[in-house]
Order: structure tokens, then C-alpha cells, then sequence
């Protein structure tokens, strides 16, 4: 009797165990990520958020479970994409790849925790109330790129001294960055002697029809604005501006390393670090009001010389000296 008893007793706990694992399973934090891009565009990214939650003490898998929406540069499909994760209940959401990510996340969780990543002034995107005390459920990471276009520009300028017609490809969609992008421009390119031509896209197939421009009103030199869909379109980009032999200034450093000429913006690497430790600590109790928004410090100019070399440049000796990685 007892070894009977005995035996029901070890079958009754080998049916509770896999009831304990999937209510462990169940217990296990979720994470709503949203990106404007493909899986595939952000293959290199991803990993560095994932260490930041690592950081933080969560290893997806283990101790917490993510749930990814793509939307493959399709902007309308974000207000769908933010309320799908919302439904499931998510225990904080990540915003990456666009502005208009946070945006649509704030206008979707009003309460829901946010960590996102911008490129201009968050307090002037109405995200939060300030930088150090974000006052909502919103806070993250300005990279900066918007602000910083006056300084590519004057890169860009000096690597090319006999520009003066610089065309600057925005894209409408993203109006708020787009109207920043284009003032500062404007008034960098007044100090310096330059024209700038602005050339508006918001898909491929318009990006395409402004390169096509570029046969007849031939510039001297690109700008390429930060925006979502430019990222994800960079090899693209890059072979647009090879292939009508266009010195092209870029906001991310994984342009340059897809052949571009040159890149100066903030390190995406950081960035996304950056995030993921903030979704940890959310994750631990702290308030996404009480994490100030975190302002990019480190920014990288990488110069692709053999890019220079196929466009007939040869790269000033000053921009060599402050260059932070040259690619040879």
C-alpha cells in the first residue's frame, strides 16, 4: 500500500509539472516592440537592444517574452500594429525606427509604459513634458540626427568645396522631422554659399523618380534626411547615388558601410542599448516618468574611401584627421 500510494503520488506530480511550467511561461513579462522596418533590415540592430534588456536582467526566452510587429515601411499600418500589441496586453512598448512610431504609440497607449527612440526634441513632438522629467507613460532617446543637420551639411560641404547645388532628399510623411531637417538646412547652406534642392519621397518608387531628376538638374552633391524609410532603404539609396555618381552625406553609419560616401550622426549601437536597459528597468518597477530622456553624446563621422575613390574624390586631410572609422 505504501509503495501504491507512493506511485500515485509521483504520477499526481508529473501531471502538475507541465500546469507549474506553463503558469511560469504565463508569469513571464511581455514586451511589445514595434518597428517601422522588416526583420531583415533590422537583423543587426536588434541584438543590441536585446543586450540592454541583458543588462537589465532579462534574456528573452528566459525570464521574459517579445512580441514583434513589423510594418515594412507601410506608416498606415501603424495605428493597427500599436492597438494589436496593446490588446495583448504588454507590459511596456518599444518604439524603434521612426518618429512617427512614438507618436502613434502615444496616441494608441495613453497609459501603457513607451520607451522610444526620435530624432528631434521629443518635449517638441509633444512626447513628453521635458527632458528631465518626461512627466507621462513616454520617455527614451533622442539621437539627434534632425538637429544635427546644419553639422552634416557643413561635412559634406567640405568634403565637396565645389558644391553649390545640394539636393536634400526628405520625405514628406514625416512632416514634423522633415520641417526641421529642411529650416536648419536652409540656414546652414546661407552661411556657406551653398542652393539647396529640395526632393521629396516617400516610397520607392518615388525615391526612384527623384533620383531620376537628378539626369537633368544634376546636383553636386545628396543629403539624405534621417527617416525610417530611408534606413531601410539604404543599400538601395547607396547604389542610386553610385550609379548617378552623387557624393551623398548620410545620418547613420550603416550607410557608409553599405557603400556610401560618408555618415555623421549618433551611434545606433548606443542607442539601442539604450533602450532595451530602459524597458528592463520599467520592467522592474521604475516609472517611465522618472527616466529622464536620454540625449545621444557620441556621434561618429565614417567616411568610405573606397566609395570616394570610384566618385573621383580624394578625402581632405582634415576630414581624415576627425573621421571616426575609415573604411577602406
Amino acid at each position: 500500500m505504501i509503495a501504491r500510494r507512493e506511485f500515485i503520488t509521483l504520477l499526481g506530480c508529473a501531471a502538475a509539472w507541465p500546469l507549474a511550467a506553463r503558469a511560469q511561461q504565463t508569469a513571464r513579462p511581455v514586451i511589445g516592440v514595434l518597428h517601422s522596418a522588416s526583420p531583415e533590415m533590422s537583423a543587426d540592430r536588434l541584438p543590441l537592444f536585446r543586450q540592454g534588456l541583458k543588462e537589465a536582467g532579462y534574456v528573452e526566452g528566459e525570464n521574459v517574452a517579445i512580441e514583434y510587429r513589423w510594418a515594412e515601411n507601410q506608416f498606415g499600418r501603424l495605428p493597427a500594429l500599436a492597438n494589436d500589441l496593446i490588446r495583448r496586453r504588454v507590459a511596456v512598448l518599444a518604439a524603434l525606427g521612426s518618429n512617427l512610431w512614438a507618436i502613434a504609440a502615444k496616441e494608441a497607449a495613453p497609459t501603457m509604459p513607451v520607451v522610444f527612440i526620435v530624432s528631434e526634441d521629443p518635449v517638441r513632438l509633444g512626447l513628453v513634458s521635458s527632458i528631465a522629467r518626461p512627466g507621462g507613460n513616454l520617455t527614451g532617446i533622442n539621437v539627434l540626427n534632425a538637429e544635427l543637420a546644419a553639422k552634416r551639411l557643413d561635412l559634406l560641404h567640405e568634403f565637396v568645396p565645389a558644391a553649390v547645388r545640394v539636393a536634400a532628399l526628405v520625405n514628406p510623411t514625416n512632416a514634423t522631422t522633415t520641417e526641421t531637417t529642411l529650416r536648419d538646412l536652409e540656414s546652414a547652406a546661407q552661411g556657406i554659399g551653398l542652393q539647396i534642392q529640395v526632393v521629396r519621397a516617400r516610397t520607392s518608387r518615388e525615391i526612384n523618380e527623384a533620383f531620376a531628376t537628378f539626369e537633368h538638374e544634376r546636383p553636386h552633391a545628396l543629403f539624405v534626411g534621417q527617416d525610417g524609410l530611408f534606413g531601410s532603404r539604404r543599400i538601395h539609396l547607396v547604389h542610386l547615388a553610385t550609379r548617378y555618381a552623387i557624393p551623398a552625406a548620410y545620418g547613420s553609419r550603416d550607410f557608409a558601410e553599405a557603400g556610401g560616401l560618408m555618415s555623421y550622426g549618433a551611434s545606433i549601437v548606443e542607442a539601442y542599448r539604450q533602450v532595451g536597459a530602459y524597458t528592463g528597468r520599467i520592467l522592474k518597477g521604475v516609472k517611465a516618468a522618472d527616466l529622464p530622456v536620454v540625449q545621444s553624446s557620441k556621434f561618429e563621422l565614417v567616411i568610405n574611401a573606397e566609395t570616394a575613390r570610384t566618385l573621383g574624390l580624394s578625402v581632405p586631410p582634415t576630414l581624415l584627421a576627425r573621421a571616426d572609422e575609415v573604411i577602406e
